[in-house]
């Protein structure tokens, strides 16, 4: 879905920049599970796409477990929460950190 990015562009972003598109995807998913709108799973296969890139990112190998937890919480939170009792408001919440610190360090 995201071909530019899965061709090599997204490994040159920050973990903040990765992070912060990963939160854009979620609050795509928010919006669109509230609209009860047929596109909700496009957001849905977009959002775990960028965090399957992010963990691709050699980059990264020392916060696989954080990055594949935040994964599993988000699946956990469109499942109605009943591993984590997360919500999709709050990870959109908790991503919305990494976009502010992506755009404050641009």
């Amino acid at each position: 879905m995201h071909n530019n990015l899965a061709s090599g562009k997204w490994f040159t972003l920050s973990l903040a920049e990765q992070l912060g598109n990963i939160g854009s995807e979620i609050g795509r998913v928010k919006r669109e599970k509230v609209r009860n709108s047929p596109s909700l799973q496009n957001a849905v296969d977009r959002a775990l796409e960028l965090f399957d890139l992010t963990l691709a990112d050699a980059r990264w190998r020392g916060r696989l477990k954080e990055i594949a937890r935040a994964r599993e919480v988000f699946c956990d939170a469109l499942l109605g929460g009943k591993e984590y009792q997360s919500t999709l408001e709050d990870i959109d919440r908790y991503f919305l950190q990494f976009g502010m610190l992506a755009r404050r360090n641009s």
